[in-house]
């Protein structure tokens, strides 16, 4: 079968890694960059394929991986090279309210992006460890949190190169706030806003340089010098200082319960000033799959949605990443219908809880996220005025069975094979093409997709087209298919002209 390699350097430079993985196995061998005619010499093996990567620092090897667990966990195994069969050691226990999501070396230090139920941290420990014998909990080797805004929904780390430095950059996302491009000092906890969209051209207070996190004086420009906080409150101060939006944009967490009793994570963001409006239009996003988050990040464009009173809605359905691998096994295979079910849940529990007004509530699904939204319509018609579809994925029994498609070969493991008959009676129960109900009112529905785009345009053309020759005609809720020759991923351009006709196709739908 096929065999993929990868090739990196760890980043003290003390070694070549090699990645071998297909579907049945993953592999690793290291080349010692001060030798490298010496050959590959095997470290790590797992019978199925998995995320890893490996750095060295003081003579151990450390390697993060996906392999065999729920989570993501880190080894560590002492540096040699013999004939006899390595022994790797697990550095953290399993802490199921405190999940590691991502890890970064530097000489000094080693960082941690960690979730600990829906709220993101990043904490840091010194290196070498202060402990002889692992696995230890996080918690008992007192790790220290850098300071930050509330709501952080992601955490994205740097490329982070320079292996003697303790600086390491973020990226930090929020629901309500725009991306902030961070630098921390690891040693000292000073962190520096690098880059940031200043969405509050209202204040004063300069974007760079005036505000920082204490009183104290003769601190140079653009730098907040924050102490380490080892208890986990690790909000900074101020949050202003972040130039975030919570003066004017709320966001609550709630769970929901789905037809099995799962619970289901659900992020709600909404405008203060519109807080009692009982006229509240909703939009609620999804994706599912690939065990993927869905994308939490504060979009300028959606703007204008809240501040007319909307309700911005996000759930993490199971096939996603929202809780882990579990939870993308749940949602996946002959077990998608459960993503599916999942969002029709949230969709109920906006309107029953008064959230989002009855007849106001309008679907937002890109790619995979599209066949979630189309299929919840298939099933609720009457639960939704709109949607927006962008490329989405929306004959999956088809399309997975010629396996020359883009994609394909890669999308059995999660959508399934139909050449596998349990395999296509699953896929068949929730096909958005497959299962357009007959003479019902729709809602109005428009598909974007692209001559370009990795999912078959001709999908999204005879998907609409189902739709309008079986269900009921009605003005007011038309299915729009709006095509493209250019990829719109890769042009700013088109990127805004289609926000802007996907907000304002929500808006007329929602006034008629």
């Amino acid at each position: 079968g096929n065999v993929h390699v990868s090739i990196r350097h760890t980043k003290d430079f003390h070694f070549v890694t090699v990645n071998t993985f297909s579907p049945t196995f993953s592999k690793v061998f290291l080349i010692n960059a001060a030798d490298p005619f010496s050959g590959l010499a095997f470290v790590w093996e797992h019978n199925a394929p998995a995320h890893c990567i490996i750095e060295h620092h003081q003579g151990f090897l450390y390697l993060f991986t996906d392999a065999s667990k729920d989570n993501h966990y880190l080894l560590r195994s002492p540096l040699h090279f013999s004939s006899s069969p390595r022994i790797w050691e697990t550095v953290f226990m399993d802490d199921p309210e405190l999940i590691i999501e991502d890890v970064d070396f530097c000489k000094t230090h080693l960082s941690l992006i960690v979730k600990q139920m829906q709220s993101y941290k990043i904490c840091v420990v010194d290196l070498p460890l202060k402990t002889e014998r692992v696995p230890v909990y996080l918690r008992d080797i007192k790790p220290r949190y850098l300071p930050l805004p509330k709501h952080v929904s992601q955490i994205f780390p740097g490329t982070n190169y320079d292996f003697n430095s303790p600086t390491m950059r973020f990226t930090i996302s929020s629901l309500v706030m725009p991306d902030a491009v961070v630098d921390y000092d690891l040693s000292n906890g000073k962190w520096n806003i690098v880059q940031q969209q200043n969405m509050l051209h209202e204040r004063t207070r300069v974007l760079y340089g005036t505000a920082n996190s204490t009183e104290t004086p003769n601190i140079p420009s653009g730098t907040r010098t924050v102490s380490f906080d080892a208890a986990d409150d690790t909000t900074a101060e101020n949050d202003n200082l972040w130039n975030d939006l919570t003066e004017f944009y709320a966001c609550d967490y709630h769970e929901v319960s789905s037809h099995d009793g799962a619970m289901v994570p659900l992020t709600v963001v909404y405008s203060r000033a519109q807080k009692e409006d009982n006229q509240k239009p909703g939009l609620l996003h999804v994706h599912g799959a690939y065990g993927e988050m869905l994308d939490k990040r504060w979009r300028s464009e959606l703007k204008s949605l809240l501040d007319r009173g909307w309700v911005l809605a996000y759930a993490d359905v199971r096939g996603g990443g929202g809780k882990g691998k579990k939870w993308h096994e749940e949602g996946r295979g002959a077990k998608k219908l459960n993503s599916i079910k999942d969002y029709i849940h949230c969709a109920k529990f906006l309107v029953e809880n008064n959230i989002v007004q009855e007849k106001k509530l309008a679907g937002w699904g890109y790619s995979a996220g599209g066949l979630v939204v189309a299929s919840a319509i298939n099933r609720c018609p009457h639960l939704f005025q709109a949607a927006v579809l962008k490329v989405p994925f929306l004959d999956p029994t088809h399309t997975l069975i010629h396996p020359i498609l883009p994609l394909t070969a890669a999308d059995y493991e999660e959508f399934g094979y139909p050449g596998d008959i349990d395999d296509f009676h699953a896929i068949r129960e929730y096909s958005p093409y497959d299962n357009i109900p007959k003479d019902v009112l729709y809602p109005a529905v428009l598909v974007t997709s692209s001559f370009n785009t990795r999912f078959g345009v001709w999908e999204a053309a005879k998907w609409v087209a189902r739709v309008r020759d079986n269900t009921f005609n009605d003005p007011e809720r038309p299915v729009l298919l709006n095509l493209t020759t250019d990829i719109v991923e890769e042009n700013r351009f088109l990127q805004t002209k289609e926000s802007a006709l996907e907000i304002a196709f929500l808006v007329k739908m929602m006034e008629s």
